[in-house]
């Protein structure tokens, strides 16, 4: 079999010295962690070693010597060699390389202290040892921070995905022996990836400290926050009315999922898997930037009186609205683009709907002196982020087209009853029926009386049914212009929640952060020499980064196919684009 031995970048610098690492089971295959500079005492090593041990729950031992000889140390090569006896081994290897070149010599010493068996067949025993040695570079540093196989993650039953989840595994779960390094105080010296740099400081570790008590104090707050707002909720439910509308407004909608995304994040109890931490980042820069936008939006907003000019714009657009609709009404009790409609119940809808844009104008301008003072106040919700100012902004639409909403409904509440009456008539005539209990058409036999009766009911539901439609084509197309208006705030809102903002930054930054798989290249292939393999970090494509990584959120649109919403819209049927809560998880 070909010995694999798995040697870390940051290693092939070091100083003389011995190579600390793993023999990984079942597998003819060595992971190098840290080299020990000479000198050093061997009985340190060894305790050294056995604390460890019992740390990172690893089976750390000396793999063999690491010679890199500098001026002045010709017999370092002979030193090494006779440590061999001294630390316990089934193997022992001798890496060594000389200065200006890339390839290193290896010799495997089995625990008899003879060369390793050669193969059969080959007479050579220098190229057959040779042959048989495979280095494969890797980036400790990514490696240990891809948790592209994580510790707790069980292992496969392939055998070369076992050897490198058991090589990835056992980097991330020798952490405590990166602690100590080259530039410590003490009787040992080693090389590393921290030895390139610490990965750490003192104000992160600060901020690490702080965090703690922080975290608790808003933790007790906001189960205090909870537990009023599932007492709010519990009263809001024994009454309907309140129950609805809180359910439909945008702001409350998304207090909620904020209260929800508050708790998850503030919470005192540590991420355990990767997956959880990276939801716990997202949501937290998420909502430092939903503020920062917020303050900005504040900011622009409270300068040179812009709400004074947004009131003064405000109010003129609603009463234009409602003029234009006036206008839209009274085409429609003539005859519009030439169709001949019911005079009678033409002019019965028109003056209907003209009485509600009256009362809509009336109130209006009764609200008008309040208008910039509601602004004013409306506008500091954004301190709280800018998802929070575009849900006030969208139940401020709605509001503002209530009118137009309540034509839709009577609109389609009307045109619905005269599809259904049609519908029902219509089976009158061929003899059938709809049997409620069985949920299915069966056949009926009706006297004289109720055809005649049927007949009747028919013809003026069907030469009433073009006026009734041409009023519910007209409001269900305002209605979906306001639709479509609110949706595209719903999507900035929801785009702003669930976009993994600190997985799309470790992507273009770390991308090793964010792993998929791994590549090999070739760095050395010289005759004579073993054989160099270079291991990179795949990344996530940034498509699988969004996907992955995606904050669960509302959807403004609903769930039916557009077959199914078009079927609806024509049978009269009423649709709610309100948000909903997605049922994508993590």
């Amino acid at each position: 079999m070909v010995l694999k031995i798995f040697f870390p970048k940051c290693c092939n610098t070091a100083d003389s010295g011995l190579l600390v690492g793993r023999w990984i089971p079942g597998q003819d295959s060595a992971v190098v962690l840290a080299v020990i500079h000479y000198p050093f005492i061997p009985g340190q090593v060894k305790k050294y070693l056995t604390q460890m041990r019992s740390q990172t729950k690893v089976d750390l031992t000396v793999l063999g010597s690491w010679s890199m000889p500098k001026d002045g140390q010709e017999g370092m090569d002979s030193f090494l060699k006779d440590l061999s006896t001294i630390f316990p081994h089934s193997r022992w290897l001798q890496l060594s390389r000389e200065s200006g070149k890339r390839a290193f010599t290896c010799r495997v010493v089995q625990e008899n202290g003879k060369p390793a068996a050669k193969k059969d067949g080959d007479d050579n025993d220098d190229d057959d040892d040779k042959d048989k040695i495979i280095f494969v570079h890797y980036d400790q540093r990514k490696v240990m921070l891809s948790q592209l196989h994580p510790v707790q993650e069980q292992k496969g039953s392939e055998e070369e995905s076992t050897e490198l989840r058991t090589m990835f595994q056992t980097v991330a779960q020798s952490e405590p022996l990166f602690f100590h390094d080259m530039y410590d105080e003490g009787a040992l010296k080693l090389t590393h990836w921290q030895s390139e740099g610490r990965e750490a400081s003192i104000i992160v570790e600060l901020v690490k400290q702080a965090s703690v008590p922080v975290c608790i104090v808003l933790t007790w707050l906001l189960s205090v926050l909870g537990a009023s707002r599932s007492t709010c909720l519990t009263k809001f439910n024994k009454e309907p009315i309140k129950s609805f509308i809180s359910s439909k407004l945008s702001t409350c909608v998304q207090t909620g999922y904020r209260t929800d995304h508050f708790q998850t994040v503030f919470s005192t109890r540590k991420a355990t898997t990767h997956m959880e931490f990276m939801r716990k980042a997202n949501i937290f820069v998420s909502f430092l930037v939903d503020i920062a936008l917020g303050l900005l939006l504040i900011s622009w907003l409270y300068r040179e009186n812009r709400i004074s000019q947004l009131a003064n714009t405000l109010v003129p657009a609603a009463d234009h609205v409602a003029k234009e609709l006036q206008e839209l009404l009274e085409w429609l009790m003539g005859a519009p683009a030439g169709l001949k409609m019911n005079r009678a119940l033409d002019q019965v809808l028109g003056r209907f709907f003209l009485y509600h844009i009256h009362l809509w104008i009336s109130y209006i301008r009764l609200m008008s002196p309040f208008i910039e003072m509601i602004l004013w106040y409306v506008g500091l919700t954004a301190c709280l982020g800018l998802t929070f100012a575009l849900s006030v902004l969208s139940d401020i639409v709605a509001l503002l087209t209530f009118h137009i909403y309540c034509f839709y409904v009577y609109g389609a509440r009307l045109y619905y009853l005269k599809i259904y009456g049609l519908s029902s008539l219509w089976r009158l005539f061929r003899g059938k029926k709809w049997n409620v209990l069985r949920q299915r058409v069966d056949s009926c036999s009706y006297d004289l009386d109720q055809l005649f009766i049927g007949t009747l009911l028919f013809t003026i539901l069907l030469f009433l049914l073009p006026t009734t439609a041409l009023y519910y084509l007209v409001f269900t197309l305002l209605r979906l212009v306001v639709v479509m208006f609110q949706g595209l705030i719903h999507l900035s809102v929801d785009f702003i929640n669930s976009f993994p903002l600190f997985a799309m930054g470790l992507r273009l930054c770390r991308p090793y952060r964010v792993a998929e798989g791994v590549k090999f290249q070739v760095l050395s292939e010289e005759p004579g020499t073993p054989l160099h393999l270079r291991m990179e970090i795949n990344p996530l494509k940034f498509s699988s980064v969004l996907q992955c990584y995606r904050t669960p959120t509302y959807s403004c649109y609903p769930k039916d196919s557009w077959v199914a919403l078009c079927k609806k819209l024509f049978i009269g049927e009423l649709v709610y684009p309100w948000r909903q809560k997605s049922t994508k998880t993590d």
